[in-house]
């Protein structure tokens, strides 16, 4: 069989993959705090039909001659660039400007991470996700806003949460934040969560933390600051990824086309017996 049918199988696997990622960016372009995905290519395999020759005193050297068999993924990434924010005026939707993302229990004495900052208060007034996750502060446990005794509450810059409680204004916590040497190499594991891989480097690795701060302060050891009444934005930009399914379709189409022409030289090749 021609190495060019193979070739342009491996081409339609690599592009059905890339309009696969495409699609989830564009499924997620309104979702707050995500991050979208990108995917490289790399050549497979090359058959060697010559090895290279060195040059003598009588003749120069010669290439190699290799024939190429196909295409690979090279990575499918994580791109985590900033995204624009949106003003919300909500006290508990929060945005993180800069690196860092928010640290959450899983319930199971884990912890996840994430960048949507929609936060809401529970029956008890501790500080959740919309999926019920509790926030972690500093000191690595949930923050708890006493709804019995709580007229207002404000978060400033640090991730200080300030409660006038009796009308005494009363510092009750502050949200802490996590950065990664290599955030790119966080796992996702939906719910707009991110999980520790074995490439995305240790939790806040390399800072010098306070015995009783288990959690960086906003705005320390390299992590940015935090914006009440802000959320931040899904990073998709729509023009760009049309254009790259564009692409994607095209050389979708292409290596179809060379398995077509690869079968129409079988068909005649078939066809010399006649």
């Amino acid at each position: 069989m021609l190495r060019s049918m193979y070739s342009g199988i491996t081409g339609m696997k690599n592009f059905q993959t890339k309009l696969d990622v495409i699609g989830n960016n564009i499924a997620n372009v309104d979702t707050y705090g995500f991050k979208k995905g990108r995917v490289t290519f790399k050549d497979a395999i090359s058959q060697m039909t010559a090895g290279a020759s060195a040059a003598t005193t009588t003749k120069g050297g010669t290439n190699p001659l290799q024939v190429g068999l196909g295409s690979t993924v090279a990575s499918i990434d994580t791109i985590d660039t900033q995204a624009s924010m949106q003003n919300t005026g909500r006290g508990l939707d929060l945005a993180i400007n800069g690196d860092g993302y928010f640290t959450v229990s899983d319930g199971a004495g884990g912890k996840l991470y994430t960048r949507a900052g929609n936060f809401y208060l529970d029956n008890q007034g501790t500080i959740v996700t919309s999926d019920g996750y509790k926030v972690l502060g500093i000191d690595g446990n949930p923050i708890t806003i006493d709804p019995s005794t709580t007229q207002s509450y404000s978060i400033n810059a640090t991730g200080q949460v300030t409660a006038v409680q009796n009308g005494t204004a009363t510092v009750v916590g502050t949200i802490g934040l996590t950065k990664f040497a290599n955030p790119s190499g966080l796992n996702k594991v939906g719910g707009n969560l991110f999980q520790q891989s074995a490439n995305s480097g240790t939790p806040n690795a390399g800072s010098t933390l306070p015995a009783n701060q288990s959690l960086e302060v906003a705005g320390s050891g390299g992590t940015g600051s935090i914006a009440s009444g802000f959320l931040e934005m899904s990073n998709v930009d729509l023009s760009e990824e049309f254009t790259d399914m564009i692409v994607a379709e095209r050389g979708f189409q292409a290596n179809s086309r060379i398995i077509t022409t690869s079968d129409e030289v079988l068909q005649e090749l078939l066809n010399l017996k006649h």
